[in-house]
């Protein structure tokens, strides 16, 4: 076989192997921050009557050192940044940018997918839907809002079971693996017809086991109910009243199709996540108006079970809360959103990787320095 028929096969053969999920995944191979290239998506415009710009103190200077918990040494806090990998890093305090830095020739109109960080934004969903009266409570079954999953021995899974990942339904949130569901989810392109297929492991609210499909199923409950895509949802409910500075997106499984990817998958800026980081921080009012429930985000963030994710850390209804009333937000590749209300704080890292580094320890650390 000469050269032209070699490449010819072997271009038929890449191009029918990435038709499927496990050919994407081998073809763009492992999550990372360009993702937001690769797929489709839904337009999140703002709306430019609402945005304030952010007044900058720079309380915390680019020359300020940190010393890491447990550590000895004392070092450039900018410098440090630099080396592990991160591209934004973002700190308010008050409504006042304290500091505001960007690496790896980033800046702060640079787009970022933040992945899991998106289940934080469909917890606000939620709690605004049944603020509107949508969802008549977080305790009813699922099914009441995907029709196609009735029968299908589903039903006694509630909304709250799925955000507080205690569905006990039978699916591999594995990363690493192209035959795991996650990677069918993630490079799936009819995610409703996944979800027709789902079966339970064991009886929902025993046991908390992290798994993407159930912010999944909220997403498609808060279109089924609502009418509208949570794309669109976020841009009406939240991104319009609440001064976001830029349009964002948010990635869908194809164009036929056209299903949110609610797990993940929401691209923006830097400055646009610490305003979400405001809302919460601030009972869930911009400017004086209220945006996100009160009694929502206060409830959302209660510790009420003994989940723990992955890091030790209590896992609620799709934020991750610690005892001295932190809580945050955590996506693949080191992806965060810190909010301290008590130090009045708000934290954002996005990042190439995590980096084997406890962020989250390093945010807290940060906090009690400017108490």
């Amino acid at each position: 076989m000469n050269g032209f028929y070699r490449l010819l096969v072997i271009s038929v053969f890449l191009l029918s192997f990435t038709s499927c999920h496990v050919g994407r995944f081998f073809y763009y191979n492992f999550a990372d921050i360009k993702d937001y290239e690769k797929f489709p998506n839904e337009e999140i415009n703002r709306d430019s009557t609402s945005y304030r710009k952010l007044p900058a103190i720079n309380a915390f200077t680019q020359q300020h050192f940190i010393q890491l918990p447990g550590e000895v040494e004392i070092i450039p806090f900018t410098e440090f940044l630099e080396e592990h990998k991160t591209v934004a890093f973002l700190m308010l305090q008050g409504d006042s940018m304290i500091y505001e830095a960007y690496f790896d020739g980033y800046d702060a109109a640079a787009v970022i997918p933040v992945f899991s960080v998106a289940k934080s934004y469909v917890s606000a969903l939620v709690g605004i839907a049944i603020d509107k009266g949508y969802f008549e409570s977080i305790e009813d079954s699922v099914t009441l809002y995907i029709p196609e999953l009735q029968g299908k021995g589903l039903e006694k899974i509630s909304l709250k079971d799925l955000m507080e990942m205690r569905s006990g339904l039978d699916y591999q949130e594995k990363y690493t693996s192209p035959f795991a569901d996650m990677a069918k989810y993630y490079y799936g392109k009819n995610l409703r017809k996944y979800v027709t297929k789902l079966k339970t492991a064991e009886n929902p609210g025993e046991r908390y086991e992290y798994q993407s499909v159930n912010t999944l199923l909220l997403g498609l409950a808060l279109e089924n109910a609502t009418g509208q895509n949570p794309a669109i949802l976020l841009q009406d409910w939240i991104w319009q009243k609440a001064g976001m500075q830029y349009d964002a997106s948010w990635s869908f499984d194809s164009k036929k199709h056209q299903t949110i990817k609610a797990f993940c998958c929401i691209n923006l800026r830097a400055t646009d996540l610490a305003r979400f980081g405001l809302l919460y921080k601030d009972d869930g009012k911009w400017q004086g108006n209220s945006v996100i429930p009160e009694d929502w985000i206060r409830k959302s963030l209660e510790i009420n079970n003994n989940s723990l994710d992955s890091g030790g850390y209590p896992y609620t209804m799709h934020w991750r809360s610690l005892p001295d009333g932190s809580f945050f937000a955590k996506g693949v590749l080191g992806q965060y959103l810190f909010v301290d209300p008590k130090n009045d704080l708000v934290i954002v890292r996005l990042g190439k990787s995590a980096d084997g580094i406890d962020w989250v320890e390093l945010f807290r650390g940060i906090s009690s320095q400017l108490e």
